[in-house]
């Protein structure tokens, strides 16, 4: 720590001096702090609670079978706290075993009028498991889309979509043809991904981290067909960087 001998100094200099020394000095000690700090984004943007944050979804977003504390999207906005970007708990509009038209009814019937800085979708899983088109995925998905753009203040760049995981790799699916549902997983992540990108939403691919679960007991949560906490931090890991951009803009 720099310390200042005023009587010294006060001694030896005229009171002109002394006083544009302190300025100088104050000066110094301004700039050593701003070269140091590190990069924020301007939490000026942030209500009170921090940046508010919706997350819309089905069983994973609303975290079946594990403590809301682990939920990936509740991790996130842990996580960006952490990272200094105040994030409140996020609003969640999700259910478990909802597909797209669930998720869109849900939507209605929560009349949820709040316009939020940032807002997930993760949907789709239970339109594979039904055996329903990718035709009909794609047109209630872009709707939903929409919706999660007017949720945002009607902007594209601060929603986010993360793919649908591979529910094949859980015990759940034992006896069933995974690699089938692998291969249907995949069509309904490529119809996410091109309506999204044309939608000019950023497209978060965690599929590849979920079948890091086939054999990993502790990735499954104990009702043996949802992902466990330790999962989702993975989750909100991968969407942590792209969210801290998104919030900058």
């Amino acid at each position: 720590m720099l310390v200042l001998n005023v009587k010294k100094f006060s001694n030896q200099t005229s009171s002109t001096t002394y006083y544009l020394a302190m300025l100088r000095f104050s000066f110094l000690i301004l700039i050593c702090a701003a070269c140091s700090s590190k990069p924020q984004i301007n939490i000026a943007k942030a209500n009170q609670s921090g940046f508010s944050y919706l997350a819309l979804g089905d069983s994973y977003t609303i975290g079946e079978s594990v403590a809301e504390t682990d939920r990936w999207c509740v991790q996130l906005a842990t996580l960006l706290s952490k990272e200094k970007i105040m994030t409140a708990t996020p609003d969640i509009i999700a259910k478990t075993g909802w597909t797209t038209a669930e998720l869109n009814d849900g939507i209605a019937a929560a009349k949820n009028g709040a316009r939020y800085d940032v807002v997930s979708l993760l949907i789709g899983v239970n339109n594979q498991y039904r055996g329903q088109s990718l035709e009909r995925y794609r047109t209630e998905f872009k709707a939903l889309l929409q919706t999660s753009i007017k949720f945002a203040k009607g902007r594209s760049d601060r929603v986010f979509v993360l793919s649908t995981p591979d529910w094949g790799v859980s015990p759940f699916a034992n006896g069933r043809d995974t690699a089938k549902i692998g291969r249907e997983i995949d069509a309904f992540n490529a119809v996410a991904r091109e309506e999204s990108e044309r939608a000019m939403v950023v497209f978060v691919d965690i599929t590849p981290q979920s079948r890091l679960g086939r054999g990993d007991a502790s990735m499954i949560a104990k009702d043996g067909l949802h992902f466990s906490g330790k999962m989702y931090q993975l989750w909100a890991g991968a969407a942590l960087p792209i969210v801290i951009k998104l919030l900058e803009k």
